[in-house]
């Protein structure tokens, strides 16, 4: 969920305009979205459309990124960055989601292009708790490989790489790598997000950074392009107000992304392998799908006979880390332990 002082700056910003206002704005903004242009916030216009915008993405966007921090940084234990550099950063989800996971931050800066959305960014990030998020240096710029910025531990972009010509991408990354000692890059959970990640994944690892989440491995993705993508999901509960806004009935909702993050320190030691898609589960047995250390993708079944195993089965989600570096759970992995044919993850 979103941290208090999030929430209640977020609610204050909305009250500015009645549900209906806002529900407007983002019926017109998707409807301007999906009739084709760049990116989600190019077709904002005037102070309702940045209030909807932050209303029916700010939530989704910092759970996401939230999330895809927690596994970078339980990769990295002993990475407490001071400065973070947020490009392309919108309202600043990805500030708060940094300040959440690490308390160390201090210096930080948001690139974004459109005034009126750094203006409620900015104004959401003065009542932050964390320091470094309270503290935000706010620049109006258009992201670019060749505009000068400064040095950052955590340098993060949330999707906006894929707003770029791709032929522009690889420089982007580079760019948005440049002297930083982790990097984090999210997309949509869709099949031309999962390849905007798979392509930035491959830049980074030219540039000589080491991946360290999803994927427990520096090697070639298993995945077959065409057949399945890469990606994951994070479940956010609606406030009423947010479900008037999206005219939705349910009380949650379910965020799929695709990420990667990078690190330029040496390369951590050995990974446990990755649940690639929501545990398989039937009476006595879960079946999982894993990407592994060794580079493949491997189902395996764990059935009820095999105890703790199996309740630790029973407990692990869609994205996280299963087994120790050892490999516990790979030489007890019971009734069935092959290779996948086909990634197949939903």
């Amino acid at each position: 969920m979103l941290p208090d002082d999030l929430r209640a700056a977020l609610d204050q910003a909305l009250a500015r305009h009645s549900p209906q206002e806002l529900a407007r704005s983002v019926a017109r903004l998707t409807e301007r979205y999906r009739g084709g242009a760049a990116g989600e916030t190019a077709h904002i216009r005037g102070q309702a459309d940045v209030a909807a915008y932050a209303a029916y993405r700010m939530p989704a966007t910092y759970e996401a990124a939230a999330l895809a921090m927690r596994h970078a940084a339980a990769r990295v234990p002993g990475f407490a960055p001071v400065s973070q550099l947020d490009a392309g950063g919108g309202t600043g989800a990805a500030i708060w989601a940094a300040g959440a996971t690490w308390p160390s931050l201090r210096q930080v800066t948001v690139i974004e292009r459109d005034p009126q959305i750094i203006d409620l960014g900015r104004r959401l990030a003065r009542t932050a708790q964390a320091a470094g998020v309270r503290g935000t240096a706010w620049r109006q710029a258009a992201v670019a490989a060749g505009l000068d910025r400064p040095r950052a531990d955590l340098a993060t972009m949330s999707y906006a790489l894929g707003e770029f010509p791709e032929r522009d991408r690889p420089e982007v990354v580079r760019w948005l790598a440049r002297d930083a000692a982790m990097v984090l890059v999210v997309e949509p959970g869709t099949p031309a997000g999962y390849a905007t990640i798979a392509a930035a994944r491959e830049t980074l690892l030219a540039e000589g950074l080491s991946v360290v989440a999803p994927c427990p491995h520096g090697g070639a993705c298993p995945i077959e392009p065409g057949r399945d993508w890469c990606h994951f999901s994070v479940r956010l509960p609606r406030t009423s107000l947010h479900r008037q806004v999206k005219s939705g009935t349910l009380s949650f909702e379910d965020e799929k992304f695709a990420y990667v993050a990078a690190t330029a320190r040496p390369a951590p030691g050995p990974a446990a392998d990755r649940v690639l898609r929501h545990p398989q589960k039937r009476k006595g047995v879960v079946s999982l799908r894993l990407c592994t250390d060794a580079g493949g993708i491997r189902d395996v079944l764990v059935s009820k006979r095999q105890g703790e195993l199996y309740r630790r089965a029973r407990d692990v989600g869609w994205g996280d880390a299963w087994g120790d570096v050892l490999g516990d759970a790979r030489g007890d992995a019971g009734e069935a332990d092959r290779p996948a044919d086909d990634a197949g993850q939903r």
